[in-house]
């Protein structure tokens, strides 16, 4: 298998590393190491790895910025993927309409469309992680989410066929879509409005002034750990665990934060298992205080 990869990595643009370390691939700095990490940077060759993999009966990960993953030491026999640079590009077109490379960092979105006087995205200024990742889980924040701007995304299965999906054929809730898992995003388009440049910069700021009033920044943290619950008690999901478990509690170095409570950080060299025993332990005392059941928002890779 590893013979016939080396063949291939000599004839591509992109790379192929073999037992490569994802820790630095993640913001909480935590995880083991892949069998294989493969970084594509043409369709083409995107596609003939997929391939690939389908006659060995594999599958991949796909792996975004990594904001919110929390990667298991234990990872040895996995493949991921994450698009190359090549995937990161960005345009306009006539009817201000921007497309966007779905491993663009998000705020680089927002920031384009700033700079060409364009409105609507303002809120991904806000968000950590890359436009693919904010479209698997319908990420938003301060009111606006990914289904409210997206017009489309294109896509390619673990079979190598190409599809562009309209927004109106995508059922958006709370942090998620039902796209099926085995569609890798390649682009997406986004629609906005025109609008003066000083009113949208006045826009990022504020929301940039909220985040940083409420949200713990520059730790190695995995962002919002938790959804907010549909439940009765009317209650923000911080507001549960700050109510019903001990700010101090620590697994090793795995911590609450003590700016938000549902930002649990890597105060130095936590591990999955400090990581995750923190979790469950704050998932069981908020279901044993209040009985709401705890759903992540963090992804489990493990």
């Amino acid at each position: 298998m590893l013979e016939d990869l080396n063949s291939f990595s000599k004839k591509i643009q992109g790379k192929i590393k073999f037992n490569y370390s994802l820790k630095k691939h993640t913001w909480l700095n935590i995880g083991g190491n892949a069998k294989i990490f493969f970084v594509p940077e043409t369709l083409i060759e995107l596609k003939d790895f997929l391939l690939y993999l389908k006659k060995k009966n594999l599958s991949p990960f796909i792996i975004g910025a990594g904001s919110n993953l929390l990667i298991s030491e234990n990872i040895q026999n996995r493949i991921f993927i994450k698009l190359g640079k090549n995937f990161n590009k960005i345009s306009l077109t006539k009817d201000n309409v921007i497309i966007a490379g779905c491993s663009i960092l998000d705020k680089n979105v927002s920031n384009f469309a700033c700079e060409n006087h364009l409105s609507g995205l303002e809120f991904l200024s806000c968000i950590p992680g890359s436009i693919g990742g904010g479209i698997r889980m319908n990420s938003g924040c301060f009111g606006t989410e990914f289904k409210d701007v997206l017009l489309s995304v294109q896509v390619i299965d673990l079979n190598g066929n190409v599809h562009t999906i309209n927004s109106k054929n995508i059922k958006f809730d709370y942090r998620q879509t039902d796209l099926p898992k085995n569609l890798i995003f390649l682009s997406a388009s986004f629609k906005t409005s025109k609008k003066d440049k000083t009113q949208i910069v006045e826009n990022i700021i504020k929301l940039k002034e909220k985040k940083q009033n409420s949200q713990p920044l520059r730790v190695k943290t995995g962002g919002s750990t938790f959804k907010n619950p549909k439940n009765s008690l009317k209650k923000k999901v911080w507001e549960l665990i700050r109510e019903n478990v001990d700010n101090q509690v620590s697994f090793g170095d795995a911590k609450i934060s003590e700016k938000h409570s549902n930002f649990f950080i890597n105060s130095n060299n936590a591990s999955f298992n400090n990581m995750y025993d923190l979790i469950n332990f704050v998932k069981k005392r908020v279901k044993e205080s209040t009985g709401v059941s705890l759903e992540l928002e963090l992804e489990i890779v493990n």
